[in-house]
């Protein structure tokens, strides 16, 4: 809906992506309550409900190994966000960082939207279209072979 929107109106590009951030930084903060306080009761049937047992179970591993820098790339990249906001709280993952990550994560990612359509117009919103799981993805990997570097060169 971003895109679209900022799309429509280019001037309100920014605040829509503000917009979007702080909601999506505050359903995130629900799914980590979710995680926190109900995984029994909300959380384990949603994650039957969508079949996504093994793809929990894969989120609980890289947070064991990774940490707090999952938050932030499945709020750049395409991977389900939600999955893993519901995973935070469930390894009650400290509530600081895990907004700080969000936010940074998801901010990113929608202001690079916004950014793109204000200065590019339909021409980079068709490209957006097409491309946005590339450029997530994309931006996952450099994540990830920093890291590894960084862990390399400690």
């Amino acid at each position: 809906m971003l895109a679209p929107m900022a799309l429509s109106n280019p001037r309100r590009a920014w605040y829509f992506a503000f917009l979007t951030t702080v909601t999506s930084v505050l359903g995130g903060l629900l799914g980590y309550f979710i995680g926190y306080f109900l995984f029994e009761e909300i959380g384990q049937p949603l994650i039957e409900l969508y079949h996504a047992q093994e793809k929990f179970d894969v989120a609980r591993n890289w947070f064991d190994q990774y940490g707090i820098w999952v938050v932030f790339i499945a709020g750049f990249s395409p991977i389900p966000y939600k999955l893993f906001t519901v995973t935070s709280g469930v390894m009650s993952l400290a509530l600081a960082p895990f907004l700080l990550a969000s936010a940074v994560g998801r901010g990113a990612r929608f202001f690079l939207v916004a950014g793109l359509i204000f200065w590019g117009g339909e021409t980079f919103a068709e490209f957006l279209r097409r491309r946005i799981d590339l450029i997530g993805w994309v931006t996952v990997a450099l994540i990830v072979a920093a890291l590894v570097v960084w862990n390399i060169l400690r």
